[in-house]
């Protein structure tokens, strides 16, 4: 019986048993699925990290392969340095650490003739009081060669007594070394008439003699007009009169034309600062410093601007294509108030051909579209320009100037892509070992190599043959690009090049157009290297100002270069002429007509540095057409 009674019991707690461990299962299974999601998640998480190291690691790798291909290829190329080759380094660097050392004691001792001056002091204590005016060069360079000039008034000139001359000097510059012009303007007494009236004239005709015999009457004369001078004495030294000066670039300059034009060679062309030139000119006996020749340098820069200008509004009228890029420059801050020093702030200058004609620098100081617009603005040309954001604008509709307008606004410029800065980018995924750079980096040489072979042809016929040779190639390497850009990529240098092209695939297929065009803006580039060489060595620019002085001076040096004008004589030509050319007509002074223009001009007035020159009449409208 006891059995029968217990059987349910059992079963009871049987049942109770089975439903407990059934639950505590369940909950053990719910938190095994917990823990397994989290760890998919972790795992999933861990990929995903994992493949972002991946692509961090690759993109690494290839601009360690960049580093390595641009440094370490660089220095195989080079020549191996000999033992010979090393001793003649050191030699010549003894011999510049001596030339140093000699310049240091020549300032030092400059430095103390200055600090300790040689006369006494005045007898009230007073220290004597600073010197005014311009250096007089005949006590401080006297032994430098002379070049006399003598100026005189054709009017009166053997009609009249001439009384005497004026002396003033300059610092000029032959190449060879340092000269000093003595300039000898006549003075003339309107009431006597002169001894050789009747036809001859007692000027002699050796200008070194002329300038000797009027130095020894100026001489003889000026102890004459040393006495007090009443009302009357006044009105009467009306009767005297001087040959009148002819204009000048800089009015009451130190510096001669000669000189100043070689400064700017120097510097601009050469790429030499200024404080060099203070120290080479210091060997020589000359004492210049570089604060003057600074502002020399901004004056011409600033003045000339007239010129640049002119070449602009021509150009823009007349260009098919313009070329352009930028590089940085540092500007030197402006001094604050505390005296705390400032690093220097970037600028840019862009340059710009003009159809091989003209080459024009401008200073922005932001590289950004609004600066990008304002120096293109009236153009509709073609625009040849790498793919930068900032030339985005230039190329869309225009809208109307003022709101309401009917007549519709000029049309934007045209762009032309440089197929030099697609292939730059194939070319930096080739070397990292991408089979897709190597491959377009093939065909865009491939199109360089056809494009090579028409180079002497005349721009009406390069049009057809480029059809015939190069089209094809042309829209197959834009078949296999797309097809390659189809495919999933990842982030890197190829998807880079990739798409570089495929952006501006109208751009880079506009060169076909026209024979005139250019596959490559490398010319711009080029033209920016004188920029990029000559910071290296004055490594910065004073001031905004400066810096378009500079981009004027800039623009003229490599025009003159375009068409095969030495830019040294042609500064030196320019700031003679300059003050008594008509402004009306300051395009016949720029390089592109400079050869014509000189060819007009009297070349013995031209020698002169300090003289009046006769300016020839204008051309005619169909000689300018001709020489244009």
């Amino acid at each position: 019986m006891s059995c029968s009674v217990s059987e349910p019991n059992d079963a009871h707690e049987t049942t109770t048993l089975d439903a407990s461990r059934f639950a505590q299962l369940e909950s053990e299974n719910a938190a095994l699925r917990s823990h397994n999601q989290l760890l998919r998640e972790s795992i999933n998480e861990a990929q995903r990290s994992y493949a972002r190291l991946q692509q961090v690691y690759t993109r690494t790798l290839e601009q360690l392969q960049l580093a390595r291909r641009r440094i370490f290829l660089a220095q195989a190329e080079r020549a191996p340095v000999s033992a010979e080759a090393q001793l003649a380094f050191d030699t010549l660097l003894g011999e510049v650490k001596r030339i140093e050392a000699a310049l240091d004691a020549a300032e030092a001792a400059t430095e103390s003739a200055g600090s300790e001056p040689s006369d006494p002091k005045p007898p009230s204590g007073k220290p004597k009081p600073k010197p005014k005016g311009r250096r007089n060069l005949d006590d401080d360079h006297s032994d430098l060669p002379v070049i006399p000039v003598v100026i005189t008034n054709p009017e009166l000139e053997g009609r009249v007594e001439r009384i005497g001359f004026d002396y003033t000097y300059k610092l000029a510059y032959e190449r060879g070394g340092m000269r000093r012009i003595e300039i000898a303007t006549a003075k003339y007494d309107q009431i006597k008439p002169s001894s050789c009236a009747n036809g001859t004239s007692s000027q002699p005709s050796d200008p070194d003699t002329a300038a000797e015999s009027a130095k020894n009457e100026s001489n003889e004369e000026s102890s004459a007009v040393t006495a007090d001078r009443t009302e009357d004495a006044k009105k009467a030294l009306a009767r005297f009169v001087k040959a009148s000066m002819p204009p000048e670039l800089f009015r009451r300059a130190l510096l001669a034309p000669s000189l100043i034009a070689h400064l700017l060679s120097q510097k601009y062309m050469m790429g030499v600062p200024f404080h060099r030139l203070e120290k080479q000119w210091l060997l020589q006996g000359v004492s210049l410093d570089r604060g003057t020749m600074c502002r020399y340098a901004e004056d011409a820069g600033a003045t000339l601007s007239a010129l640049v200008e002119a070449m602009r509004a021509e150009a823009f009228q007349t260009a098919f294509c313009l070329s352009t890029d930028a590089t940085g420059i540092s500007i030197q801050p402006e001094p604050i108030a505390d005296g705390r020093r400032q690093p220097c702030r970037k600028g840019y200058f862009f340059v710009t051909l003009a159809d091989r004609d003209s080459i024009f620098f401008d200073y922005q100081e932001r590289h950004t579209s609004a600066a990008v617009s304002a120096m293109f603005r009236g153009f509709t040309g073609y625009i040849q320009a790498d793919a930068h954001a900032v030339y985005n604008t230039l190329f869309r509709p225009r809208a109307p100037v003022l709101p309401g307008v009917v007549e519709a606004p000029a049309p934007p410029p045209t762009e032309v892509a440089c197929w030099s800065h697609s292939r730059r980018k194939f070319w930096e995924a080739a070397v990292c070992k991408h089979t897709v750079g190597l491959e377009g980096l093939r065909r865009i040489n491939a199109l360089f190599a056809i494009d090579e072979t028409l180079k002497d042809v005349p721009p009406a016929k390069k049009r057809a043959r480029r059809d015939l040779l190069l089209r094809p190639h042309i829209d197959a390497f834009f078949a296999w690009l797309h097809e390659q850009r189809a495919r999933p990529r990842e982030r890197g240098l190829v998807l880079s090049a990739l798409g570089y092209a495929a952006n501006h695939e109208q751009a880079f297929r506009r060169f076909l157009d026209d024979g005139r065009l250019h596959m490559t803006n490398n010319a711009s580039e080029r033209a920016l290297r004188p920029i990029a060489l000559g910071r290296n060595a004055w490594l910065f620019v004073g001031s905004d100002d400066h810096a378009h002085a500079t981009a004027n001076l800039f623009s003229l040096i490599a025009s003159c270069k375009l068409h095969g004008i030495d830019p040294e004589v042609y500064f030196k030509d320019i700031i003679h002429l300059m003050p008594q050319w008509p402004r009306d007509r300051y395009l016949e002074l720029t390089p592109k007509y400079w050869a014509q223009t000189r060819a007009r001009l009297d070349p013995a007035q031209l020698e002169v540095e300090i003289g009046w020159v006769t300016i020839p009449p204008p051309l005619a409208a169909q000689e300018q057409a001709a020489a244009s």
